[in-house]
């Protein structure tokens, strides 16, 4: 019997795929631009935007090695069945993301069962609105801001060893930080984002 994805527990993720930050590559703008090509010419017609976000796209900071993407569609869209079998073709694994704020799709690619090695690409799939689309104005920030990318590039290597075998307690860890940046955001636009 072989395992998937969805067999994994919590447990299975954080001791397969612990938290590992690299120096940042420039190679992962390059590779972006060729996953967001054969997603475009897979199912552009249905999407608003798609961006490359996280902190490989943040140039000069330390990262884990995956590359997210956020990718902004129609609500209609939301849970399409022809979407997912599009991204299926390229080999992603689709999950359902449910919890805080308002469902949405995930994409994965890259893993295996040894650990990982291949490029892992992270897809966040979400209606116009949605909370998760704001990774792109937190990207924006920290570039437009080196010193508060350094600062966050900071707060991630010390919470690297602190929660190198648990990525929801890192992701959790690195919300304040997220917090008070958006806040900062919107006290420099007056109010509006």
């Amino acid at each position: 019997m072989s395992r998937k994805l969805d067999d994994l527990t919590k447990q299975d993720w954080d001791s397969l795929f612990p938290i590992e930050l690299v120096k940042h590559r420039l190679e992962w703008k390059v590779r972006f631009e060729k996953e967001r090509q054969l997603i475009d010419e897979k199912i552009g017609d249905r999407l608003v935007a798609i961006e490359h976000v996280g902190s490989t796209a943040i140039p000069g900071i330390k990262a884990k090695p995956y590359i997210d993407i956020s990718i902004e569609i129609p609500k209609e869209s939301l849970f399409n069945k022809e979407i997912i079998q599009a991204l299926e073709g390229l080999d992603y694994h689709y999950f359902k993301q449910s919890g805080k704020g308002a469902d949405y799709m995930v994409f994965v690619k890259g893993y295996n069962f040894n650990g990982l090695k291949e490029q892992v690409f992270h897809i966040h799939m979400c209606p116009c609105g949605h909370e998760m689309l704001e990774q792109v104005l937190f990207r924006d920030y920290l570039i437009a801001h080196p010193t508060r990318a350094r600062e966050y590039e900071h707060l991630k290597v010390k919470l690297d060893s602190q929660f190198k075998n648990d990525r929801t307690g890192y992701r959790m860890a690195k919300d304040q930080f997220i917090t008070d940046t958006m806040k900062r955001m919107e006290e420099k636009s007056g109010g509006g984002r």
